[in-house]
């Protein structure tokens, strides 16, 4: 066969089978197995190089934050940071709209996920600001956002499984993703500015007075959640641990502060936090298994070669190169998830950002919060229908809402993607 043929092949049969609404897994699966019995090949390889795929130590990263992360959500730690977010910025004239992102934020450098952001901190957010009487579909349009900001702030996933496939220190992404994340987070309440500027409704009229006695009181609750970060980034870095050393870490770090401090984590919701963990760490670690395997086929029968080749023919030089990526990432974001959509692209793409000399650590920051921001665009576009479900609002009444945030989005996708020191500034620093 044809590298033409191959290529037809996988990716006409990928999005032919996702245009069916098949579950992603056998999406991604069904393509491969087709192609190597096509070409002649032992079905058995498909099991084996999605083992491989799964094999590695630095994977354990994956499971040990996910499990982090449902322990801080039901530990806690999700309404602490929301009452510490509302006691430094709830004071502000539709003050509860900042508070989604700026929790949003502090929340994303506990759980490393964007679905579990969203879904922490809207179960929280979205009630209350319903009794404020604010517009359901702004609410849940703006928590769908600001979920994304918590697959940038570290620790995150998605840039665990981009370091793995790259071969890029996950401790420099970590560091890498603080600054962009921060610029996500600004250019979200820009829009809601922007927004309460132009279309006031009563609910974004509405203040308090700052109490510095309610300020103190959220802080000290807050301490020991907020530590989280300091400690996994802390660790990381100064090499007391790695990355997936610091997901165990953060895991007895949780437990303790949920059960023994906060005393919210109790034997029967102990099983709930260890059946949604392994409920979501199964279903993650299938899909970078059979994702695994259809990257090394892509690599194995060169269609990966010929793909970088006609992206390296149709880019005239770096910013070119640099915005071809872009329109891909978002376009692989509104149909696949995140960890796939970086199983799949990374091979194809990176050796072409190095030869253009892209910076490897900021090409990654590039894709994660391209990726981010599919988490907000239909087809999939998982974040909304989170937020849509919390609100209980229909999935298309949020469609509308959410442009104003794509596009605040957009504006830091680009300062990210052209100002390289957003995402590289930090390591220098501390190099």
């Amino acid at each position: 066969m044809t590298v033409e043929t191959i290529t037809l092949i996988l990716f006409g049969l990928l999005i032919f089978l996702l245009v069916l609404n098949v579950p992603l897994v056998a999406a991604i699966g069904i393509p491969t197995v087709v192609v190597m019995i096509l070409y002649d090949m032992n079905v058995a390889t498909f099991a084996q190089r999605a083992y491989a795929s799964v094999d590695s130590f630095t994977m354990m990263a994956i499971p040990f934050f996910m499990l982090a992360g449902k322990l801080m959500e039901i530990g806690g730690m999700s309404a602490r940071i929301v009452r510490f977010a509302e006691s430094l910025i709830g004071w502000i004239r539709g003050g509860l709209a900042y508070v989604v992102v700026l929790a949003s934020t502090f929340f994303g450098a506990l759980s490393g996920s964007a679905a579990a952001t969203c879904a922490a901190i809207g179960s929280i957010m979205i009630p209350e600001m319903k009794k404020r009487e604010y517009p359901p579909d702004f609410i849940a349009a703006l928590q769908a956002a600001a979920g994304g900001i918590g697959v940038i702030i570290p620790p995150s996933i998605t840039m665990i499984m981009y370091g793995v496939t790259s071969g890029t220190s996950i401790g420099d992404l970590f560091i890498a993703g603080i600054i962009p994340g921060l610029t996500m987070g600004f250019c979200l309440m820009v829009a809601i500015y922007l927004k309460k500027r132009k279309n006031p409704c009563a609910a974004m009229q509405y203040r308090e007075s700052f109490s510095g006695k309610k300020f103190l009181k959220a802080f000290i609750d807050a301490f020991f959640a907020l530590m989280v970060p300091v400690i996994i980034l802390g660790g990381i870095y100064s090499g007391v641990f790695t990355a997936s050393e610091a997901g165990a870490v953060a895991c007895l770090y949780g437990f303790l502060i949920g059960f023994y401090w906060y005393r919210e984590i109790n034997l029967r919701n102990f099983f709930e936090i260890m059946g949604g963990t392994i409920t979501n760490t199964v279903l993650v670690m299938l899909i970078v298994a059979v994702s695994g395997a259809f990257s090394w086929l892509l690599t194995f029968s060169g269609v990966a070669k010929s793909l970088g080749a006609f992206v390296s023919n149709v880019t005239a030089g770096y910013v070119t190169f640099l915005l071809v990526s872009n329109v891909i990432f978002l376009i692989m974001g509104m149909f696949i998830e995140s960890v796939a959509a970086i199983l799949i692209i990374t091979p194809i793409l990176h050796p072409i950002a190095m030869s253009f000399g892209v910076n490897s650590v900021h090409f990654g920051i590039i894709m994660v919060v391209n990726l981010a921001i599919g988490l907000i665009t239909p087809p999939v576009g998982e974040n909304q229908y989170i937020a849509a479900a919390i609100a209980g609002i229909p999935f298309e009444q949020v469609l509308k809402a959410i442009i104003p945030f794509f596009v605040s989005l957009m504006v830091a996708l680009m300062a990210i993607t052209y100002v390289p020191s957003l995402s590289l500034f930090l390591i220098q620093v501390l190099h």
